[in-house]
């Protein structure tokens, strides 16, 4: 009976559909941890399908974990986004449930680019990856550490979910 059970369970699991991608109407929403010099947080992000392959979002950042020798307040610790995605997973055609995503963002500290993979298990849960770089910091002079938080590269992982 176990091993009725193990068989049935991997049967559904290899039929599941789960796209990663869908195109105009398509709704992600990913939570994750995000990691960058002197600075650990909490990433949130929600893209909108717009076309067969780009989506428009937005993106919020809080640094939690930061030393207090750098004496961050909110607006060091705060950063939000405007993003546009190249949803390239039909194109790059790996796996209908992988889709990698470069795009620009726009947000309270920088102009800026970003490279992201998400992967689904299933129709609404996967994991996901992005690679952040600022282009253009909209301060020019010498940033303090503080100010570096979120005007660096930063890396973000965690879940996905479609809605």
């Amino acid at each position: 009976m176990k091993k009725l059970i193990v068989v049935l369970t991997l049967l559904s699991v290899a039929f599941v559909n789960a796209q990663a991608y869908q195109g105009k109407g398509d709704n992600k929403f990913q939570v994750g941890a995000n990691f960058q010099d002197n600075a650990t947080g909490l990433n949130v992000s929600y893209d909108f399908g717009v076309g067969e392959n780009i989506s428009l979002g937005l993106s919020s950042t809080y640094a939690l974990g930061i030393d207090e020798k750098l004496n961050a307040d909110f607006g060091d610790r705060f950063d939000i986004k405007a993003r546009f995605n190249a949803n390239l997973g039909n194109v790059v055609n790996i796996d209908e449930n992988f889709d990698v995503y470069p795009g620009l963002n726009f947000g309270l500290k920088n102009f800026g680019g970003h490279l992201g993979m998400r992967y689904f298990f299933s129709d609404g849960f996967g994991i996901y990856s992005e690679f952040n770089v600022p282009l253009a910091k909209y301060n020019s002079d010498t940033l303090t550490p503080a100010e570096k938080i979120h005007n660096q590269f930063t890396v973000s992982f965690g879940a996905t979910f479609n809605l």
